[in-house]
């Protein structure tokens, strides 16, 4: 399958999908020193976003959230990746600020909310978010042709 978004923050990641069914607030939803949901009214409490692209339909609450992706790229918990529905700004500063710290990339895609539903999770997935390009193939694509790198 081979999904096309919107980029919000470059850069490629391959790495587990990890799908969320509500929004996440990281700000006191996730233990920053292992990455795992803590969020006791969250869905997905225990799953790990470390080192998974992360597919959740929008953030919630604090916007200390960006503090807290900064946190988890310094603990090297952060996801590869962050798939979402919508724009966030929360994210984007916290994904901009660990990279310029950390040297962590985030890239970050946004989807529709119909491609988002078709999303499966616990398949690997490759993300590859460029300015005015982006795409997410999981399982059964054949390779495309992308940023003039076979892939």
């Amino acid at each position: 399958m081979l999904i096309r978004g919107n980029a919000l923050i470059e850069g490629m990641a391959s790495a587990t999908l990890l799908k969320l069914t509500d929004p996440l607030s990281l700000w006191g939803g996730v233990d920053l020193q292992t990455g795992r949901i803590v969020d006791a009214s969250h869905p997905q409490r225990g799953a790990v976003l470390d080192n998974r692209l992360l597919a959740m339909p929008g953030s919630r609450g604090s916007s200390s959230s960006s503090s807290a992706l900064v946190e988890l790229a310094r603990a090297k918990r952060a996801p590869a990746g962050v798939i979402t529905t919508r724009a966030d700004p929360i994210l984007t500063i916290g994904a901009l600020v660990a990279d310029d710290l950390y040297g962590t990339s985030i890239p970050i895609l946004i989807l529709s909310d119909e491609d988002f539903a078709r999303l499966p999770c616990g398949v690997v997935g490759h993300l590859w978010c460029e300015t005015g390009r982006a795409v997410l193939t999981v399982p059964g694509d054949r390779p495309v042709q992308f940023s003039g790198l076979s892939v």
